[in-house]
C-alpha cells in the first residue's frame, strides 16, 4: 500500500459486518437490476442502432451507480473493485471497467482511537509503549492505513501498516456479494472462465490481507536484493508486527513522477530505468516470483546526496509486497519461449508458445495466427537487435531507444485493433493477465522516467547468460 497520499477526513468505523454489508450490496443490486429491466422493456421498440446506443449509456449509468455504492462501503469491497478494474477487461463490459477505474483508494481514514485499539490488541500495551506513533496517518487505502513512528530507545524511524478491523474476515463474503451484485445488475455473464477469474481474485485478496505472508515476502526480497545496491527494501521489525500490523523501517524517497526525479540528468534517469527493467527480468527468469501490482505508489526514488547518504548513484526503494505471485516453470517456460522467440524473430515459436499458454489455437486461420504472433513480437521492440525497425521518433542521436516518445503501448494496441484477432482471441490464463499487467507497468515506469537506452544487452544477459557488466553498473551521480 502506498504511503504517498495524506488522507483527509476520518471516520470512526468501517462497515465490515457481513450482514450489514450484504444488505447494502443486495439493496444496490436489486435497485440496479430493476433499473436495467425497466430500461430493456422500454428500449425494445427502438431501432437497432438506437437500442445499442441506449444500452451502452445504461451500462455506463449502472456501473457508475454501483461504483458509488461500493465506494461508500470501503474496506475489501473497494479493493475488490480496484482489482476487477485492473484485471477484468477480459470479463467485464468496457463501461464497467471504466467506472471501476474511478474507484480510487478512499482518502477517508479511520480515526486514531480505532487504530490505537488495533495496535494495543495486536502488539500489547507494553510493546506499543516502546514507540511514539504519529496519530495522523501518512497514507490511507482500502484495506488499512500507514502511520509513522519512532522507537523511543534509539530514535529508529518506522512505518506501521495497520489493517482495518474485520477486513480479513470480510473478504469472502464481500467478493461473493460484489459478484452477485454484478449479476443482479446484469453487468456480467457468469461462466467457467469468469468463475475461474473470480477465484483468482479471491486468492489475491486473501494474500493482500495476509500481513504475515507479506512480511515474509518483504524479507525474502530484501535478502535476494541485498547484494544489489541499486535497490532498497525496508527491513521488517518482527517485534512490532503481527497478523494485522507490519512494522518496517521508514525509507525516504521521491515519487517516480516528482519534480526532483524529472530534473535528474538523462544518464541517471536511464540508469534507474535499466535497474527497473533488470529487476523484472530477475523476477521472470531467475526467481519466478513477481510483484504484480504496477501502482507507482509502490516505488520511491532516493536521489544520491540527499539525507546525508551518498553511495554515488540514485536508488529505487521498493515498497509493498502484498501482491507478489509465485509462478511455476510450467507456466513461465512458454512465456520465456515467446520472449526468446520474439527476440530471435522466430514466428513459429511465438505461435507455439501462445498455443501452450492456451490463448491461441492452431484451429485459427493462418493469417490470424501470424498477425497475433507479430503483435506479440512487436511488444519487444525496445529490446530488439534490429534497430532499423524502430520509428525515427523513438531513437535519440546516440541510437538509443526513447521509451516515452516511442508510444509503444498505443501502437501495439492500434495494431491489434486493426486486425481480426479480437474475433478469435481467447481469454488468456489468469496468470498471463497478471504478468501482462506487470510488463505494462515496467514499460510505463521506464517511460515516466524519460529513460533512453537499449534493452537488448539486458535481455541477452537473461536469455543467454551473457555478462553485460556495462548494464549492471549504476551511473555515477
Amino acid at each position: 500500500m502506498s504511503a504517498s497520499r495524506r488522507p483527509g477526513k476520518s471516520v470512526s468505523r468501517i462497515k465490515t459486518g457481513s450482514f450489514e454489508r450484504r444488505l447494502s450490496l443486495t439493496r444496490a443490486g436489486l435497485y440496479a437490476g430493476t433499473r436495467m429491466a425497466s430500461h430493456m422493456a422500454t428500449n425494445w421498440f427502438s431501432n437497432r442502432e438506437k437500442r445499442e446506443q441506449k444500452h451502452r449509456a445504461m451500462l455506463s449509468s449502472q456501473a457508475r451507480f454501483l461504483v458509488d455504492e461500493l465506494g461508500q462501503l470501503k474496506g475489501s469491497v473497494v479493493k475488490i473493485g480496484q482489482v476487477m478494474a485492473l484485471y477484468g477487461e477480459h470479463f467485464l463490459p468496457d463501461e464497467v471497467t471504466e467506472a471501476l477505474h474511478t474507484l480510487e483508494d478512499q482518502t477517508t481514514s479511520l480515526e486514531w482511537s480505532a487504530i490505537e485499539r488495533v495496535l494495543k490488541e495486536e502488539l500489547g500495551a507494553a510493546r506499543l509503549a516502546e514507540l511514539e506513533v504519529d496519530p495522523e496517518p501518512i497514507g490511507a487505502a482500502s484495506l488499512g492505513q500507514v502511520h509513522r513512528a519512532v522507537r523511543r530507545s534509539d530514535g529508529l524511524e518506522l512505518v506501521l501498516k495497520v489493517q482495518y478491523p474485520g477486513v480479513a474476515d470480510a473478504v469472502d463474503s464481500d467478493l461473493n456479494s460484489v459478484a452477485q451484485l454484478l449479476k443482479i445488475a446484469r453487468l456480467v455473464s457468469f461462466g467457467p472462465e469468469f468463475n475461474d477469474w473470480l477465484e483468482e481474485v479471491r486468492d489475491m485478496m486473501h494474500r493482500e490481507v495476509d500481513y504475515r505472508l507479506e512480511a515474509r515476502t518483504t524479507e525474502k526480497f530484501r535478502e535476494m536484493l541485498a547484494s544489489d545496491p541499486r535497490f532498497i527494501v525496508p527491513r521488517v521489525l518482527q517485534e512490532y508486527s503481527s497478523a494485522h500490523v507490519i512494522a518496517s523501517t521508514y525509507e525516504h524517497g521521491h515519487s517516480v513522477s516528482s519534480g526532483p526525479v524529472k530534473e535528474l540528468p538523462l544518464e541517471r534517469r536511464s540508469a534507474l530505468g535499466k535497474a527497473a527493467l533488470e529487476l523484472f527480468f530477475r523476477e521472470l527468469f531467475v526467481w519466478g516470483e513477481i510483484q504484480t501490482d504496477p501502482n507507482f505508489g509502490n516505488y520511491r526514488i532516493r536521489i544520491a546526496g540527499e539525507e546525508g547518504e551518498d553511495p554515488g548513484y540514485d536508488r529505487i526503494v521498493l515498497l509493498d509486497f502484498g501482491a507478489v505471485q509465485s509462478y511455476s516453470d510450467r507456466f513461465l517456460d512458454p512465456v520465456r519461449q515467446m520472449i526468446r522467440a520474439s527476440y530471435e524473430q522466430d514466428l513459429e515459436a511465438v505461435i507455439d508458445g501462445g498455443v501452450k499458454l492456451r490463448f491461441m489455437s492452431l484451429d485459427w486461420p493462418r493469417d490470424v495466427l501470424e498477425t497475433f504472433g507479430n503483435v506479440c513480437m512487436s511488444v519487444l521492440e525496445p529490446l530488439a537487435s534490429d534497430h532499423d525497425q524502430w520509428p525515427d521518433y523513438a531513437v535519440n542521436s546516440h541510437g538509443e531507444y526513447r521509451w516515452k516518445q516511442s508510444d509503444l503501448p498505443s501502437r501495439v494496441a492500434r495494431q491489434a485493433a486493426r486486425s481480426a484477432i479480437s474475433r478469435y482471441f481467447r481469454v488468456p490464463p489468469k496468470e498471463f493477465v497478471f504478468l501482462n499487467r506487470k510488463l505494462i507497468g515496467v514499460y510505463t515506469f521506464v517511460a515516466v522516467l524519460h529513460s533512453e537506452f537499449n534493452g537488448e544487452p539486458l535481455l541477452r544477459k537473461y536469455l543467454y547468460g551473457e555478462d553485460t557488466s556495462a548494464t549492471s553498473q549504476s551511473t555515477k551521480a
